[in-house]
């Protein structure tokens, strides 16, 4: 029995090292064969969101560095592993780069999972899986994200059996070994299905006058060409024919130049209103726009020290959107957002969550789209009206989002012909559903 352990710990992260300790220690007591992948020391890029490993080279990642070898690895074993420090209710931005390039495992194709849209199998057998987190002291609101989204992983990964568990800096070795011991045997009890998508969220919290200056952060690494950058750019344009200050930064142009990210954090700490505009990454926000927040989080920490009263008069919203019909999809990535509100002290002003959004948007200015935009410029219109009063995106804005612009069975069936057609180009139309890590009877 093979298992792999995608380790996203950061460097001399003692919690991660008891962890990983324990676990290994089991695992090799019960006979597995354990393969450590310490992330830290790979070199992984983030995923470029292009979907070449769909369309160009199907099953395999257009990015040749290590993500390729890891992925294989994870297809070959029968245990994956997540250990993390967990973040705002999710994954740390070293585990999510990873997480992210498992996309090439599963098929472009659609299928439905107990009512819902999700990806086709790439292969015919997949790993069970297993996440572990932990945290300094109990936080029920982020223990219940990360067990949903370990569930919601569990199944968009196809994982036949699954488990979630949550160490806390006081547990002794001890207590983490039998922790370890639990969660192992209820990898043998419990099967993966759908939960239900009632998470605990951060109340929102207005502000107290209108908004005199706002920041959009732009969160998907087509940056201008993006849904992402259409959707906020929008609702920014709205903002700025009311005379507020609008400024507009991308995370993946931003996060790997020290000057850029320097202007990015003095930007958030000096706008009223911060949005967030972003893809749905594997239930979650893709990796790089995780690092951001990690980031804008420790700042925030220590000038909070200093400066109580700063995060009062500050506000975060997001926008996020899916390329499944169902806008529900979106749900754990908001209540990862609220969290990171909530914990970096930001006023919660609430979400816009759009589903099958690459589908009608596809990066193209709203004002630009037939018809079937109109329910989504109104629920923008809605929303930028609120916050440059300073107030949370009302419910009737998220209420029009919430009925698809399209019937879901009719979305899987254009997605067959769409994805056939990007295909096409490359000459691989008949290789969609290549298996390039299957291992090899001899």
């Amino acid at each position: 029995m093979q298992a792999i352990l995608l380790d996203g710990s950061p460097a001399n992260d003692l919690m991660g090292q008891r962890v990983h300790s324990a676990l290994t220690t089991e695992l090799q007591a019960q006979g597995w064969q354990v393969e450590h992948v310490c992330l830290r020391e790979k070199k992984i890029g983030n995923c470029a969101g292009d979907f070449f490993c769909w369309v160009r080279n199907p099953g395999i990642c257009n990015v040749n560095d290590e993500n390729r070898n890891i992925a294989k690895s994870i297809v070959q074993s029968d245990l994956m592993v997540y250990l993390t420090p967990i973040t705002f209710g999710g994954y740390s931005s070293l585990l999510k780069k990873m997480v992210d390039h498992q996309i090439p495992n599963v098929s472009p194709f659609f299928t439905q999972i107990a009512g819902e849209t999700h990806h086709q199998r790439r292969y015919q057998k997949y790993p069970d899986f297993l996440a572990v987190g932990w945290i300094e002291g109990h936080d029920r609101q982020t223990e219940m994200i990360f067990q949903h989204l370990a569930q919601r992983n569990a199944i968009n990964l196809h994982a036949k059996r699954s488990a979630a568990g949550v160490v806390t800096a006081d547990q002794t070795d001890a207590e983490i070994q039998c922790s370890v011991q639990g969660w192992l045997n209820e990898l043998d009890r419990r099967t993966s299905g759908r939960l239900e998508t009632n998470l605990p969220i951060t109340e929102p919290s207005p502000r107290p006058s209108p908004i005199r200056s706002a920041l959009l952060l732009v969160g998907s690494p087509r940056t201008r060409k993006s849904t992402s950058h259409s959707l906020g750019s929008y609702l920014f344009e709205r903002l700025s024919a009311q005379e507020i200050e609008t400024k507009t930064m991308h995370i993946h142009t931003s996060i790997r130049s020290p000057e850029r990210m320097k202007i990015l954090l003095e930007a958030v700490e000096t706008s009223n209103l911060v949005l967030l505009a972003f893809p749905l990454y594997v239930d979650s926000l893709p990796a790089p726009t995780i690092e951001a927040l990690e980031r804008i989080a420790a700042q925030r920490a220590s000038k909070m020290k200093t400066n109580s009263s700063q995060s009062h008069r500050q506000l975060f919203a997001v926008i996020s959107n899916c390329g499944f019909p169902e806008p529900h999809h979106n749900v754990t990535a908001l209540a990862i957002c609220a969290d990171f509100a909530r914990q970096a002290g930001f006023g919660w002003a609430g979400s816009l969550a759009l589903g099958a959004g690459e589908g009608m948007v596809h990066g193209t200015p709203l004002n630009e789209l037939d018809g079937r935009a109109l329910p989504l410029r109104k629920a923008l219109d809605l929303a930028a009206e609120a916050l440059a009063q300073g107030e949370v995106i009302p419910q009737e804005a998220q209420n029009l989002l919430a009925k698809p612009f399209i019937p879901a069975w009719m979305y899987r069936w254009m997605g067959i012909y769409g994805w056939r057609q990007q295909a096409k180009q490359y000459g691989m139309e008949r290789s969609l559903k290549r298996r390039p890590y299957t291992i090899k009877e001899r």
